[in-house]
């Protein structure tokens, strides 16, 4: 019989889809608050997932990935999926009982294995977890490199982003001592 345990900490991964530079600082200062300083990030690329979020936010919308120095738990991606949703509200105008963002979080969970992200959307391929979130597994590393699964969009699998999870899975090589565990 398996020994029930605690798995390792993973790393805390933002993907942010934002209209303006200006609501993007906006969002990464209120996110470095709550989360600590960001490690690594991505150049901005355009969003590919635009036509999603087109009526919400505008007609041209960029993407970017960042990470954060300190370590998560791996069960603490709804809460901190939670307060992602908060900062969102914070920085979107209700225009006649209509929301406007000006930014969409979605945080998710790095492991040595996998990139989960943390969404509200239900699909047959998410896990339900808690709190109206579910997880949705949109990259394996196999093989020696990340892999994407049939339902992972093509932002996640650029060459860009593909060597900033490379620079922030290194990480987990790090002696223990190094690596601080953000409390969420």
């Amino acid at each position: 019989m398996a020994r029930i345990k605690q798995p390792p900490p993973g790393k805390l991964i933002v993907s942010i889809i934002y209209s303006s530079l200006d609501a993007l600082s906006d969002a990464l200062n209120v996110l470095e608050r709550k989360f600590g300083k960001i490690q690594y990030e991505t150049l901005e690329v355009e969003c590919e997932q635009a036509p999603l979020y087109t009526e919400e936010m505008g007609n041209k919308l960029s993407h970017r990935f960042f990470s954060f120095e300190k370590n998560i738990s791996r069960d603490s991606l709804t809460s901190i999926k939670a307060a992602c949703y908060k900062i969102e509200a914070q920085f979107s105008d209700n225009i006649d009982n209509y929301p406007f963002r000006t930014v969409n979080i979605d945080p998710g969970l790095l492991t040595p294995t996998t990139l989960v992200m943390a969404s509200h959307k239900e699909e047959s391929h998410k896990v339900y977890l808690k709190d109206g979130v579910y997880g949705e597994i949109v990259m394996i590393y196999a093989h020696g490199g990340f892999c994407r699964l049939p339902w992972t969009k093509s932002d996640y699998c650029d060459e860009e982003t593909i060597t900033f999870l490379d620079r922030v899975k290194a990480t987990f090589e790090e002696p223990k001592s190094e690596q601080e565990m953000l409390n969420f």
